[in-house]
């Protein structure tokens, strides 16, 4: 599930973390020019003139009839964030209040329906 900034760059599609005049392109494998951030993670910073498109990519869903994001998956669970925008639902739902009008949870993926990619240039 894609949740962030994304770049294509020379062709490819990296997650990226856009900052003003660069751009850090991330890969999960070494490549040519990337350095290992951490285990599994590599990075290279890119001027944003070199980037050959930047957009913001959210997974959409339904659970339980509600409007939801989905932000990760681990282990055939997704968490995934209310954006119906009614409190009263979310508690009823038994939603994890994690901040000021934001509700989360983690949902078996075999509850989750509707899942669908909405990318913003």
């Amino acid at each position: 599930m894609r949740d962030g900034y994304y770049a294509r760059w020379r062709g490819e599609e990296f997650p990226c973390g856009p900052d003003h005049e660069e751009v850090r392109l991330y890969s999960a494998d070494p490549r040519m020019g990337f350095v290992a951030a951490e285990p599994g993670r590599f990075v290279k910073v890119v001027p944003a003139a070199e980037v050959e498109q930047l957009y913001y990519v959210v997974t959409r869903c339904r659970w339980r009839d509600e409007p939801f994001l989905i932000l990760g998956e681990h282990e055939g669970w997704l968490r995934v964030e209310y954006t119906g925008g009614r409190a009263p639902v979310a508690e009823a739902l038994g939603l994890e209040h994690f901040d000021r009008g934001v509700y989360q949870a983690w949902a078996p993926v075999t509850e989750v329906r509707d899942v669908r990619e909405e990318v913003y240039r």
